[in-house]
């Protein structure tokens, strides 16, 4: 294969496309910010219990994302693949749950096979998805519309603006959580204890600094090398 200027620039205008594409498909989502948006963040903010985010393939991808970014910030959350769930997994949601189910299509079977066990158990809905008139939207509580004109993909396969919609989607209602909750930086900490702001907040001298018998001491008119080895 050619390595090239033209073909370098190529491949450059290539990359450009995808980021200008995925970029207009956020852009978009300002238009989708609506009532059910603000919907989902009141039933997500007045769950007793914690967000089930639900997703098959990449949309389970995305989830499992957004539930780490949920809980992270102060919304407890975890994520179930549907596959599972409907094989025991269903056992660990409870009444007091609220779900967050992600399908690009909505049509997603693993997804919808579970939407009547929830209903039963009167756990609300959130969806996000590509087709408001899907069966997943039609049946939420809080619908979200992510859809986007068209995947970066050439072939219109590969899930690309699509996820990042989503990912995006899911982004908005942890941060808008986040600032409703009063979610601080000491908040942030206590659930990042191994990252570099959890050490720097949280880590004291005291939790590091010698104690008791462990305090090296010796005599006044000790030698320095005896000094080092006590050390």
């Amino acid at each position: 294969m050619p390595h090239n200027n033209d073909h370098r620039d190529q491949l450059k205008q290539l990359g450009l496309a995808v980021i200008k594409t995925e970029a207009q498909a956020i852009k978009s989502l300002e238009q989708r910010i609506d009532d059910n948006f603000a919907h989902a963040c009141e039933l997500m903010l007045e769950c007793e219990g914690k967000i089930v985010v639900i997703g098959m393939g990449k949309s389970g991808h995305i989830g499992n994302k957004i539930a780490a970014t949920l809980a992270s910030t102060g919304t407890p959350a975890f994520f179930v693949h549907p596959g599972e769930a409907s094989h025991g997994d269903l056992g660990m949601i409870t009444k007091n749950d609220v779900a967050l189910a992600l399908s690009n299509s909505g049509e997603t079977g693993e997804v919808l096979t579970i939407l009547p066990i929830l209903k039963r158990l009167g756990i609300p809905l959130i969806s996000i998805t590509g087709n408001p008139k899907s069966t997943l939207a039609t049946m939420s509580d809080a619908p979200l519309d992510a859809s986007t004109d068209k995947e970066a993909c050439p072939l219109g396969l590969a899930p690309t603006s699509s996820t990042t919609a989503a990912l995006v989607m899911g982004d908005a209602l942890a941060i808008a959580l986040l600032e409703a909750r009063g979610f601080t930086e000491e908040d942030f900490a206590l659930s990042h204890p191994g990252g570099s702001l959890g050490r720097r907040l949280l880590l004291h001298v005291n939790d590091i600094m010698h104690k008791g018998d462990d305090i090296p001491v010796i005599e006044e008119t000790a030698l320095v090398s005896a000094a080092l080895i006590e050390i």
